[in-house]
């Protein structure tokens, strides 16, 4: 009788042995499952925060790409306007050679100017007095003149329809044009004291 007990008991034991060796085997396969669940969705959670910051740098990145880019767009609007001014110039040229001119800001120039816009205005100039070259515009402009004592590379109006460019010095009454800038005495005597010339106007 003891053994058959003993026996029985043996044998619960091992069924029990068994069923809590299935149940620990079915606890660490479903824990093994798990893990790389946790694996992937800690992987999905470094993807995102890795796109996000590349997001966020190409961001931050473009406000400075424009900002550098907007001193250059300046520049060339600063050249445009630069090259508009220099066309829009009322120039001369005595002879064969350009000269530049700081013309005055009056009604006698914007007058000239206007005799200028649709076509070059040339003018046959005459010596005279040793000290100046003076012609016929074929218009009479508007007068503003002054007692004036002129200087080598000045432009005046005289008697309201002829222009004359001095290379010496001379007290009248003129209304003043303007100023040949980039010639120097020498330079003007020698462009216009060696007989009659002719001068263009025009843009």
């Amino acid at each position: 009788m003891k053994k058959t007990v003993a026996v029985l008991l043996i044998a619960v034991c091992c069924v029990l042995f068994s069923a809590c060796s299935s149940e620990g085997s079915k606890t660490e396969t479903t824990a093994s499952t798990a893990q790389p669940t946790t694996s992937e969705g800690t992987t999905a959670a470094i993807t995102t925060q890795t796109t996000t910051n590349i997001t966020t740098e190409s961001t931050t990145q473009t406000p400075e790409s424009t900002a550098f880019n907007e001193p250059e767009a300046q520049v060339q609007s600063v050249e445009q306007t630069e090259q508009t001014v220099q066309t829009s110039a009322l120039q001369m040229t005595i002879g064969d050679t350009p000269v530049s001119v700081d013309w005055e800001d009056n009604e006698s120039v914007e007058a000239l100017k206007d005799l200028c816009s649709n076509q070059p205005l040339t003018i046959q100039m005459s010596m005279y007095g040793g000290f100046e070259q003076v012609g016929s515009i074929g218009a009479d402009l508007p007068q503003n003149d002054m007692q004036t004592t002129t200087s080598s590379g000045d432009i005046v109006l005289y008697s309201g329809d002829q222009i004359v460019v001095f290379y010496g010095s001379n007290t009248w009454a003129y209304t003043r044009l303007g100023h040949i800038t980039d010639k120097t005495q020498s330079e003007l005597k020698e462009l216009l004291s060696n007989g009659n010339i002719t001068i263009t106007l025009g843009y």
